[in-house]
């Protein structure tokens, strides 16, 4: 069997050859070789061995075009969930800020019905104290009189702790000068010791404290120095 000799290949590899270096091969009796020795040729046509601008355009030039739109849309959709984020935290501080205003302004409410409401009872505290004086007068005449005199002050006794167990307290005004925020002036008495002027000589309506806050002023008359006769 006779086997027929293939004719040898040219193998083209060019590694950046110039116009000069091809003239030179001509020169040199290069380019037309009698023995069959092919003429090689070196083209490097990796993208990632030149320059990194060409390779970057070669890179992105090799992608497809669905590959390149589904990276819009996925940078699209990180850039609106970052926006929706943003808006969430600052919808959650508003409603955290609200939430706390609304609670301070319930308070603020239920505080000030509170005090209305102990206010009220107040003046049933002063209708007892009215009865108790009117009844004392006449108690040693009606033994009636003392067992029921006796009855609204242990009724007097009972809703004063009533009211204590919610922090309400007596103001104690008797003797002790006189004080604005603690006390209302509704008469001067005439006084000639130096050391009752300005002092609260008499209590009309006592008052009461609600924790640290007059709850009511006391009803008081204080010591005017009277001046001396001539």
């Amino acid at each position: 069997m006779n086997k027929r000799s293939a004719p040898p290949e040219e193998e083209t590899v060019e590694l950046g050859r110039g116009p000069q270096d091809d003239q030179d091969r001509v020169g040199d009796g290069e380019t037309d070789r009698p023995g069959g020795t092919p003429d090689v040729k070196v083209v490097d046509r990796r993208w990632w061995a030149r320059d990194t601008a060409e390779s970057d355009e070669r890179a992105r030039s090799d992608k497809p075009s669905y590959i390149e739109e589904l990276e819009t849309r996925l940078a699209d959709k990180d850039k609106l969930l970052t926006d929706y984020a943003a808006r969430f935290k600052a919808a959650a501080n508003e409603f955290e800020e609200t939430r706390v205003r609304l609670r301070k302004e319930v308070a603020k409410d239920v505080e000030r019905e509170k005090r209305g409401v102990i206010a009220s009872f107040l003046e049933i505290i002063d209708n007892l104290d009215r009865a108790i004086e009117a009844s004392r007068g006449t108690s040693d005449d009606n033994p009636g009189v003392v067992k029921l005199l006796t009855g609204v002050e242990m009724v007097r006794q009972q809703f004063l702790l009533t009211l204590s167990s919610y922090g309400v307290a007596p103001i104690d005004a008797g003797g002790e000068s006189f004080d604005p925020n603690l006390h209302d002036a509704i008469s001067v008495t005439p006084v000639t010791d130096p050391a009752h002027e300005g002092v609260v000589i008499d209590v009309v309506k006592p008052g009461y404290r609600l924790g640290d806050d007059v709850l009511r002023p006391a009803s008081v008359t204080v010591g005017k120095l009277a001046p001396a006769p001539e």
